[in-house]
């Protein structure tokens, strides 16, 4: 019997997933990083894109994030995200026309926070459109 750890994501909202996974994959800001059980205890910023759940026996689950923190103790990972959502309930066109919307806003004059902000839009809706894509190859 493979060993697994508990995993929770949770958004602002609420709690999207709660169970056991062999292996938990997520975008930390430093790169990608793997977690298996018993892992040595961390907290990384995550940055906007996909967690993945090895659920053993071929099965996946997939998640798209828009940031956040991971919190990682030996037998409990816990992502925490302002936004979190099943990878299956991606909306495509949704999320090209809020890039669209973020970078017609970035060639407007701005100030330098309205800037930022727009450039946080743009890397969420580009991380949101490559997990869609991921998501479509797998298939």
């Amino acid at each position: 019997m493979a060993m697994t750890i508990h995993v929770d994501i949770v958004s602002a909202e609420e709690q999207i997933f709660s169970g056991a996974a062999e292996m938990v994959y997520a975008p930390a800001v430093m790169g990608e990083v793997g977690i298996a059980p018993r892992h040595t205890p961390l907290i990384s910023p995550l940055k906007p894109g996909e967690v993945r759940l090895d659920m053993g026996g071929g099965k996946e689950e997939f998640f798209f994030i828009s940031g956040g923190i991971l919190e990682v103790q030996p037998h409990v990972v816990t992502v925490l995200s302002d936004t979190a959502i099943r990878a299956h309930d991606l909306d495509e066109a949704a999320a090209l026309e809020a890039k669209k919307r973020a970078e017609d806003a970035l060639h407007d004059q701005m100030s330098d926070i309205e800037i930022a902000k727009a450039r946080a839009e743009i890397a969420a809706a580009a991380a949101q459109i490559a997990a869609i894509q991921k998501l479509k190859i797998k298939r």
